[in-house]
């Protein structure tokens, strides 16, 4: 077996210095007329300029919310495509194109503003936002976002063509839209899918071969602060505003979104070729040492976690059939051998922490770590004490343990790879944890874009992945961990857990009574802390790196604020 983990600090520290090394660089000389500094120094937005937005790693190039389906390209589409709903520094959902009224929380009554324009001159109405409910309708389960319109009444009758329209779907005129759930849920509001697709510029495309169209790919049009004017795919987007934005007239005048190394992050922020850029928290040190960058940090909504493939999704509905990590003390041993502590450290820089549950500390549902049945502090032995009573034994002295059959067994652990120099780094150190407790492992870097499209079809290459998620306004597990979504990529089915995912949405039971959801909710993640389908690693906290000559960024846990009250320093 290999020698202790004493290497991880050594590791990084080469690291953070070859990302020091490859910032370097003269910093540009700019000009500005008098009268603007004189704005800038009363704080008036001025108007113009070019901002220049990074991001880490190739995005995959879904550039449309109803697509979309890896992280870059969210932050591509925000720029230009507005959702109907907010939400507010409390993840309290507030109007933004469309405000709503209910009385049961059954049947909900939306009015669009008007006068809102898609980038082709086309008016925003809610035959728009049917259109996208009907594409997401047709697809179904393979779908993404199928668990965000399958609560619609009529949705299910039409995706199995009994019917031929959508029956909780009523259009009242172009701004007026009648929405009837299947039933009450506390959630409705939240869970729908609040994102329209232009009928006009989707005519004629199948639903099935949207994603691929140019309408996604090269030529995307929303309702947002700005426009997509030329697309490289892979490498950069370039946004210039909307002059007829239903917010107001963006005071930037173009945007680009480019794709850099995260080796050159630093450097480009020095040198002013770089305005903004979330970025890995390995850089932190060197970019807080920048005079002309702001850190800008905000609660997280994300966790990291380790998943098992346990099973497959047949098209409906996930089934556990892997037998190879169905042993759930094998699992719960493999999180005791991690130093998440350690990890955590070394890899983010201290921004972050363990967690035992798969629910990010801002969400108010989440239970407390230390209520979880089962701690899982960095254990080794109790690691080999697990595996040993579990049957898992080194059976011929090679210094690695053979499952209870006596089968040789290797954890294959897959990792996506970006140009990210930690991340083969981080995974690496993984399994030399896990080979520390005498389980053989193997790891295997994968293409990011490739990597989802293998789990997301349960490709037999991928066994043990690492994986995270942003969890959203809505707190609800069931999109990510019910037994119909295609997003629980473990494949994980528990009924009693999907009952509690059930009852805690269900006005029926809970009623409006938050406290009495969220003790279901903390029910829940007791199951999946003793269980462990997939092991939580750590939530982080957000940080972006902002140049100070942009103004009038906010973040919060929700996000930015709107784009086009952002502003440059001439």
């Amino acid at each position: 077996m290999k020698k202790p983990l004493l290497w991880l600090a050594m590791l990084v520290l080469v690291l953070s210095t070859f990302l020091a090394a490859c910032s370097g660089g003269e910093k540009e000389k700019t000009t500005a007329d008098p009268k603007d500094g004189d704005k800038a120094a009363e704080g008036k937005p001025q108007d113009g300029g070019t901002l220049t937005y990074a991001l880490s790693s190739e995005f995959k190039g879904l550039l449309n919310w109803n697509f979309y389906d890896a992280d870059g390209d969210d932050d591509i589409i925000a720029f230009f495509d507005d959702p109907l709903i907010d939400y507010d520094e409390n993840l309290k959902a507030e109007p933004n194109i469309a405000s709503w009224k209910t009385d049961d929380n059954k049947v909900f009554t939306f009015t669009f503003e008007k006068g809102v324009k898609w980038h082709n001159g086309e008016e925003l109405t809610v035959n728009d936002w049917v259109f996208a409910i009907e594409t997401i309708a047709t697809l179904g389960g393979e779908h993404q976002r199928w668990s965000n319109v399958n609560t619609i009444q009529g949705v299910k009758e039409f995706n199995e063509k009994k019917a031929d329209k959508i029956s909780g779907l009523e259009v009242v005129d172009d701004y007026t839209l009648k929405i009837t759930f299947d039933k009450a849920r506390v959630n409705n509001l939240e869970n729908v899918w609040a994102y329209p697709l232009s009928r006009k510029e989707f005519e004629g495309i199948a639903p099935k071969d949207m994603a691929a169209s140019e309408q996604v790919r090269t030529k995307p049009v929303g309702t947002g602060a700005y426009k997509v004017t030329k697309v490289i795919p892979g490498e950069s987007v370039e946004l210039t505003r909307n002059e007829d934005y239903w917010k107001g007239k963006p005071h930037i005048e173009k945007i680009v979104v480019k794709v850099i190394d995260t080796s050159l992050t630093t450097g480009e922020l020095k040198n002013g070729t770089l305005d903004m850029t979330p970025f890995h928290p390995t850089v932190l040190p060197e970019i807080e040492a920048l005079d002309n960058v702001e850190v800008v940090k905000y609660p997280g909504l994300s966790y990291y976690y380790i998943g098992f493939k346990l099973g497959k999704y047949d098209g409906k509905k996930n089934v556990m059939d892997k037998e190879k990590y169905q042993n759930k003390e094998l699992r719960q041993a493999m999180l005791y051998a991690i130093n998440r502590e350690e990890w955590v450290k070394a890899f983010f820089s201290g921004l972050g922490k363990p967690l035992n549950r798969p629910i990010p500390t801002s969400h108010w549902i989440a239970a407390p770590n230390e209520d979880m049945p089962v701690q899982y502090e960095y254990d080794p032995e109790k690691a080999k004490e697990i595996l040993d009573k579990a049957g898992y034994v080194d059976k011929d002295g090679d210094g690695f343990r053979e499952d209870p059959k006596g089968e040789k067994f290797t954890v294959k652990f897959s990792h996506y790879a970006t140009g990210n120099p930690t991340f083969e780094a981080r995974a690496k150190a993984m399994t030399q944890y896990w080979e520390e407790v005498g389980l053989k492992s193997e790891l295997q870097m994968t293409d990011v874009n490739l990597y989802y499209d293998q789990l997301e079809k349960d490709d037999p290459a991928i066994e043990v992945f690492y994986g995270g998620w942003g969890t959203g306004a809505d707190p609800d597990p069931l999109p990510l961990w019910g037994v119909e979504s295609v997003w629980n990529y473990p494949r994980w089915v528990n009924d009693k857990a999907q009952k509690l995912l059930e009852d805690a949405v269900d006005l029926e039971v809970v009623g409006t009574d938050t406290e009495k959801r969220a003790q279901l909710y903390a029910e829940w993640q007791k199951i999946f802390n003793e269980e462990v389908p997939a092991l939580p690693i750590a939530e982080l906290e957000e940080v972006m790196a902002v140049s100070k000559r942009v103004q009038g960024v906010k973040y919060d846990v929700s996000g930015p604020n709107s784009f086009h009250e952002w502003w440059i320093k001439q």
